[in-house]
């Protein structure tokens, strides 16, 4: 079994290296998949939706999974050659004041507009009302992760690495 585990890890190693922004756009969209499947469940849905699970891994696909690739490599360059921890530290601030509130509303409205198919009215309301106390909770959390990320994660691991603890956020 670890022979099958090791060669499919290693074919996606070679994947990551040869096509990084599909394979981090695949990943991003399977682990939204993966979490939405277990919301789904946690809440007591007895038969899963298929429609909402699809429409949450294109959200992964299409929007989460490019949107890291890009946000990475612009961190990487905007903080060229710089290491160390007042550089980690200025990294995350600045994800957390610029992307983190920016992707919190877009997911919001996105889930509303698109998963669940309500009303922008309807929505409007939902994310006036919301948005806030979503994004004080996500500072309070995505820091130490963002921490993680630029202190120990080599560059093409940052997007499933965050994927991946969304998926279990």
């Amino acid at each position: 079994m670890s022979d099958i585990v090791d060669e499919a890890w290693r074919k996606y190693l070679l994947q990551l290296q040869l096509h990084p922004l599909r394979t981090k756009a695949i990943t991003a969209g399977f682990l939204a998949g993966c979490s939405d499947t277990v919301a789904q469940k946690i809440s007591g849905i007895k038969k899963l939706q298929l429609k909402r699970l699809l429409l949450v891994m294109l959200y992964g696909f299409a929007y989460a999974g490019p949107f890291g690739h890009f946000l990475h490599k612009l961190m990487d360059k905007i903080f060229k050659g710089k290491k160390g921890n007042k550089t980690v530290v200025k990294k995350v601030l600045l994800e957390q004041l610029t992307s983190s509130p920016w992707n919190n509303l877009f997911f919001m409205i996105y889930y509303g507009l698109v998963v669940e198919g309500r009303p922008w009215g309807l929505v409007k309301h939902k994310v006036r009302k919301d948005y806030p106390s979503v994004q004080l909770t996500a500072w309070k959390f995505w820091p130490i992760v963002g921490w993680v990320n630029y202190q120990y994660m080599p560059l093409q691991f940052r997007v499933i690495f965050h994927s991946f603890v969304a998926s279990c956020w």
